[in-house]
């Protein structure tokens, strides 16, 4: 699942996207609404990230209403805590050479 997260993370328009939803649920056409392209092309956007769990789709009379689904998010930041852990450790040991330098 995490392929699928950081593919629909890759692209600047989902990444926007997702952080609308992070307001509150919202249709197509006011997903669509900041940007220069068709609704066609924003509903191939929501169904990446709909097919990567990262929104879930309901029914409201007509009105399909997009909202975030942070579950993948969650994973994704967990599994790149892992990194952070890492590079914190080397980062300290370069200080601790830096101040050992001085």
């Amino acid at each position: 699942m995490l392929d699928a997260t950081f593919a629909a993370l890759a692209d600047p328009t989902r990444r926007a996207i997702l952080a609308r939803l992070t307001e509150g649920e919202a249709s197509v056409t006011e997903l669509a609404a900041p940007f220069a392209m068709s609704q066609p092309a924003i509903s191939k956007h929501l169904k990446v990230l709909e097919k990567a769990g990262l929104i879930t789709r309901g029914r409201d009379a007509q009105r399909r209403p997009c909202r975030l689904a942070a579950e993948p998010l969650r994973e994704a930041t967990e599994w790149l805590a892992t990194y952070r852990d890492y590079w914190e450790a080397r980062y300290r040991k370069l200080d601790a050479l830096l101040e050992g330098m001085e």
